[in-house]
This record gives structure tokens, sequence and C-alpha cells, in this order.
């Protein structure tokens, strides 16, 4: 058998495990309604999507890969990062796993599943063509940390799964830049790991707050070594937010985030893990790399800003 018909064989079969698990939503809303995706990612018929695609919707009916439709509940959704979960009832496949976004490298395979201009289940691929971009996110903030590719995405796309060549999911469809062709975005898996338990539990996240603009970078992995890094994977603090926690800390800008709490920080996602509700306000030790040396300063996260919108 030839590379190509058994890679070819390889990627069908992904394909078919993992599409019943993929939804195609409709919302209904006060004079408008629309279309997207999601996915079944969780115990009890749980299932993530966008926040765009559900917001403001009276009601959101799910069509399952068998033809089946049913109304589904929105949990809680968390327009920061663009997600939002539902509970869907008599969940007709087994949920797909999410990846840990840190073992991602640009030039990965991927496939999209989803329902673009309402054609169900449709399926696509490419590879990853960037890693820690940020993207203009629907409340007016900007979304941290997002992963590029070239996996054709359209209308409709939103909300469903971008999965690696096991069929874990690495991340979840957002946006594509209108006419640019090879220029779409998810948000990684890392991310939606962090926020599915606060959905579930409270509706919406509530998230410390540090006051910095962050960049990701990557050290030439000879230095993370030298430096005793986990991972040539960081932060680089691009702004501090004047009175902000990480001002009054000491951070500048330059800064590369080594660890919070004894967390290793490698992505935007490590940094929300390592700051939920429980936190706010006590002083946690955040390991700094700045001129080559690793310095610890005491920081205490505050409750998040509400966004705010531009004029």
């Amino acid at each position: 058998m030839s590379l190509l018909r058994s890679f070819s064989d390889e990627i069908a079969a992904v394909v078919a495990r993992v599409r019943p698990a993929v939804l195609h939503l409709r919302t209904l809303g006060q004079g408008h309604n629309g279309t997207g995706s999601g996915f079944l990612c969780g115990d009890s018929g749980l299932a993530l999507t966008n926040h765009h695609v559900v917001h403001g919707a009276v009601a959101v009916e799910a069509t399952f890969h068998d033809g089946r439709t049913a109304v589904v509940d929105v949990l809680g959704s968390d327009p920061a990062t663009d997600l939002a979960l539902l509970r869907v009832p008599e969940p007709p496949a087994e949920p797909l796993p999410l990846q840990d976004s840190a073992r991602l490298r640009v030039g990965d395979f991927v496939l999209a599943v989803g329902c673009p201009h309402g054609l169900a289940h449709t399926v696509t691929a490419g590879i990853l063509s960037g890693l820690g971009r940020a993207l203009p996110g629907p409340a007016g903030q900007t979304i941290e940390d997002v992963i590029q590719t070239d996996a054709p995405l359209n209308p409709g796309n939103s909300g469903g799964p971008l999965l690696d060549t096991d069929g874990h999911v690495v991340g979840i469809a957002t946006a594509i830049v209108p006419l640019a062709q090879g220029l779409c975005f998810a948000v990684p898996a890392a991310t939606a790991q962090v926020v599915l338990p606060e959905l579930r539990l409270h509706g919406r996240v509530v998230r410390g707050w540090l006051g910095v603009a962050v960049q990701a970078v990557e050290l030439a992995p000879t230095i993370a070594r030298r430096l005793g890094l986990s991972s040539p994977r960081s932060l680089a603090v691009a702004v501090v937010t004047p009175g902000s926690p990480a001002a009054r800390a000491g951070v500048l800008p330059g800064d590369l985030l080594v660890s919070l709490d004894d967390r290793a920080i490698r992505s935007v996602g490590d940094l929300m893990a390592a700051m939920p509700r429980t936190v706010i306000g006590s002083e946690l030790p955040l390991r700094l790399l700045r001129h080559n040396e690793i310095l610890t300063v005491r920081v205490a996260p505050a409750t998040a800003p509400a966004p705010t919108r531009g004029r």
C-alpha cells in the first residue's frame, strides 16, 4: 500500500470517528437568526461553541450527525475567550478530548470540522500556520494566544473543532479574516480547559488580572536549558498597566513570565490557569526572566476589569 493511500485511510478513519460529535447549531434571536458549529467535549452532554455564535439567542437548536435535532441549553459564555458552554440532551456520540496546546508545532497537520454556510459536517485540512497570535474579540477586548491555521474556514465554522491527526481537539474555530486566504484562527484547547469548568459551575468566568499585555515568544532551547526552564515557550511583557498588580510588583516591559505560584507559564492559557477566582487578592510568587537573570517578585492578582469598547 502506498504512503499516500495509508495517510488517506488514517485521515478518513479519524474523520469517521469525530464527525458524530460535531453539532450544527441554529440560533433564534429577536429578528435575527444565525448558524454555527459546536462539539461534544465533556461528560453529561457538555459541548463547546463560540460566545459570538449564541450571544443574544433566544433559543439554540442542534442538529446531530444522524439528522436528529434538539434544543440545547446555554450554561454560560465568556466573551474574553469567545467560548460558550452548552448542555446537549441525549448526546449522540462520545465527547472529543481536548489536547494540551503546549505540544503544538507550527507546521502540524490539522483538520477542521464544522458547518460552513449550513453545509453540515464539512471537513477541511491544513497546517498550523502560527501560534500565540492576538485577535480582536467580540466584546472589544483582545483574545490572546490564538492559533493561526490555513485550514479553510467559512461563516458557520465558528465554534467547531480544530483537530490533530489523532482526533484530539487542539482549538476551537473562532474567526476568519475577510477577503484574505488562509488566515483563520482558533482558540487553543488549553484555554478551553481553563474556561470550561468555570462556565459549568458558575456560568461565567471570574479570573485574576495582573495588568499586563503579553506576547508569546520562544527562547533558544540552549538558553532555556541553561536557565533551568521547563519549556522554551514563554510570555514576554509588552505593556504594564499603571497602578495594576503587575506594576505594584515591579514587573517591567520586556520581562519574560516564567512561572506564577510554581506553575510554568508557557502560554496565556497557563497564565489564566494560574489565576482562578480562588487566588484573587492572594500574594503569589512570580518568576521573571530579566536581562538573562531569573527574579522572583510577589504579586496579588485582582479581579479583571470589565472590557471597554472604543468609541
